[in-house]
């Protein structure tokens, strides 16, 4: 069984740290995870993507797309976060 470090693995698919193609994929991978989180913590409640978008004030389609990671934008993110009772933390490094 071979093995890969996933530095090496990631630099060879989306280029080496800090390109532009390896920044576009860290920014579609949180936006992918951030949705993950959107998704699962609405299902949880069991609200519909329609309750969730009549609650922060957009239509259905906004929700759903921010669920696939296709459109996270802070501003939104804290808004739908927050109508799902979730809480973002910002930490330095």
């Amino acid at each position: 069984m071979k093995t890969v470090e996933a530095k090496k693995l990631l630099t060879e698919r989306f280029g080496e740290e800090g390109s532009k193609s390896r920044e576009k994929f860290k920014e579609e991978a949180y936006s992918y995870y951030f949705g993950e989180i959107i998704k699962n913590r609405r299902k949880k409640l069991k609200m519909s993507q329609q309750r969730l978008a009549e609650i922060v004030g957009k239509k259905r389609p906004y929700i759903s797309r921010i669920e696939n990671g296709e459109d996270v934008r802070v501003s939104n993110l804290l808004i739908v976060a927050n109508a799902l009772n979730l809480s973002l933390q910002l930490i330095p490094q």
